[in-house]
This record gives C-alpha cells, sequence and structure tokens, in this order.
C-alpha cells in the first residue's frame, strides 16, 4: 500500500499535531500518521499498519489516549480477516513486527487503494438518517417513508462516500459517482464486496448479541488485478455495534464505541462548544475507563474470547 496512494498527500508526519510522537521503528519509515493509525514503509514492499490508542470524535483527534485501544482493533480485524476470507482475500502478510508495536500491528501487503469509502448500512443512523430526513434517500437509495432513527432498512444498501483529507468530513455520494471515478464494473465489484461483506458480519454478530448497523471497509488492488480486503475491518471505530437486546427505533441506539465519548463532549460537564473551531478537552478519568469498557465487551462478545 504505497503512502501516496494509500490515503491521504503528504508524508503525514504533520498531519494531526496534538498526536503523541509515533515509534521510532528500526528498518521502518514513518510515511503517514492518520487519525488512529501510524504508516510504516518496510522491508520487502510491505507495509506496516500501527494501530495506536488515540481516539478521535467530531473531526479532532482528542488528546487523551484510551488504554489498549489498539490492541483491541488489531486483534478484532484479525479475528474478522478469518472470518470473512472466504468471501474477500485481506491484505495482512504477517504479524512478526518489532516489539514496540507487537499486539497493536500488522505486516501487509502493498496495495493500490480504492479512492471510496466503501460503506454499507443494514440500519438508519448517522449521516444516513440525516440524508434521509432531507431527502428521503441515501447516496441514491430510495426508501421508505415513515422510517426513524434506528430503523432496520428493508435490504442492506450501499452507501459510498468520498475519502475527505485528514480533520475533513468524508462527503456520501452515490454509486455513480463511484464509477466516475474507479470505472463502471469496478464500481459495482466494491457494491457487491461492500454488501456481501456486511452480510456476512450481521448474520454473525447478530448470533452474539450485536447488532452492524453499519460499517466501513477499505479495498485495495493487487497488481494482478485482485481486489482486497484492507487496513481495519468492522472495529468499533469503523463500524457502529448496538446491543441486539436493546434495540428500539425512534431515538439513538445504545452502542459499543466511542458515542459514549461523542456524548460527554457534548454534554455541558465538558464545557466544550463543538461550534467554536477549538479543540476539545482531555478526558476525564471516568470517561476514559467505561470508553476501554465498551470496545472490550465489543471484542469478547463478538469473538467469544477473553481479552487480556
Amino acid at each position: 500500500m504505497a503512502p501516496e496512494q494509500h490515503r491521504t498527500p503528504g508524508s503525514g508526519a504533520g498531519a494531526a499535531p496534538d498526536q503523541p510522537a509515533a515509534a521510532t521503528l528500526d528498518g521502518f519509515e514513518l510515511v503517514y500518521r492518520g487519525k488512529v493509525r501510524d504508516l510504516y514503509a518496510g522491508p520487502d514492499a510491505l507495509v506496516l499498519f500501527v494501530a495506536s490508542d488515540r481516539l478521535s470524535a467530531y473531526d479532532f483527534v482528542l488528546p487523551t489516549l484510551i488504554p489498549d485501544k489498539g490492541r483491541i482493533l488489531t486483534e478484532l480485524s484479525l479475528w474478522w480477516f478469518s472470518q470473512l476470507a472466504d468471501i474477500v482475500p485481506h491484505h495482512v502478510v504477517s504479524l512478526d513486527v518489532p516489539a514496540a508495536v507487537a499486539g497493536r500491528a500488522m505486516l501487509c501487503e502493498r496495495l493500490q487503494m480504492y479512492p471510496v469509502e466503501c460503506v454499507a448500512r443494514g440500519y438508519l443512523a448517522g449521516s444516513g438518517l440525516v440524508d434521509y430526513r432531507r431527502t428521503g434517500r441515501v447516496c441514491g437509495n430510495e426508501l421508505p417513508a415513515g422510517l426513524v432513527d434506528g430503523s432496520r432498512l428493508p435490504e442492506p444498501i450501499f452507501t459510498p462516500a468520498t475519502k475527505a483529507p485528514l480533520g475533513e468530513h468524508d462527503e456520501n455520494v452515490d454509486i455513480t459517482a463511484v464509477a466516475a471515478t474507479v470505472g463502471a464494473e469496478v464500481a459495482q465489484q466494491l457494491r457487491r464486496l461492500t454488501l456481501a461483506v456486511y452480510a456476512r458480519a450481521e448474520s454473525v454478530a447478530r448470533d452474539r448479541g450485536v447488532l452492524v448497523a453499519d460499517t466501513k471497509l477499505e479495498l485495495g488492488r493487487r497488481a494482478d488485478g485482485c481486489t482486497v480486503l484492507a487496513d481495519e475491518v468492522l472495529t468499533p471505530d469503523s463500524s457502529r455495534f448496538w446491543p441486539a437486546d436493546q434495540w428500539e427505533p425512534g431515538h439513538p441506539q445504545p452502542s459499543f464505541d466511542k458515542q459514549y465519548v461523542r456524548d460527554w463532549l457534548t454534554s455541558p460537564a465538558s464545557g466544550w462548544d463543538r461550534a467554536s473551531g477549538q479543540p476539545p478537552p482531555p478526558l476525564p478519568d471516568d470517561v476514559v475507563e467505561r470508553t476501554r469498557a465498551r470496545y472490550v465487551q465489543a471484542y469478547e462478545q463478538l469473538t467469544g474470547r477473553t481479552f487480556r
């Protein structure tokens, strides 16, 4: 995954100035810093993906870390890659990584990434809900009248988005816009794979008491033209996970992700004005602990494993 092909232009060294310094790793060159991941060029044309404990909200990288978050995201992604291998190959080559990032890093293939966020939705929430309330559609998909926050859709839909630079919003688009960027045949392939991955994930998670409301995938292409699942997959950072036994359409759902942080940031307790343009304040210890607990619960409930 060549750095200039991965996500955003530039070296990434200044992508998020408030982030802690990235690890210096012998034999690896830091080439990109995302909101929560660091990307290093490594030997043998491989790329090292490192999941940090950083957390982003409202297009800001927060000044407070969530302990073990990087390990949870990595271990959950690896579990999902194995669940999905018969649908689409993944980019992980090895877990033989430097000791400084062991447990939260993967050595991966270098791919040409498709310049589109591949999103599948099975429930109405987030930006999809905003679009529906305004137009009755989401990314060109016509939906029935009368749906509410948290409604299950008649069938899952493909709702792609542009890839915006760090700190800016991705923009929902329809498949025609994707086809204009990558070609009609590739656009249909991305749609088919995204919906197939969602269908498998939704079924697996539902059996474990978790609803996958929506999820975002990153897909790339090998030199031979094969499409490959990359980056992370089906984690609380890239998906909305809801407890199935608490699902109740008509209002925001409880979730296994950073929604707890978002709620605190927009509450009077934080003292932060989202419209001010100023970065959010540090998170208090109880918010950190409860957010970590949600990530751990998502991992354990989905995989059936105990996080240690």
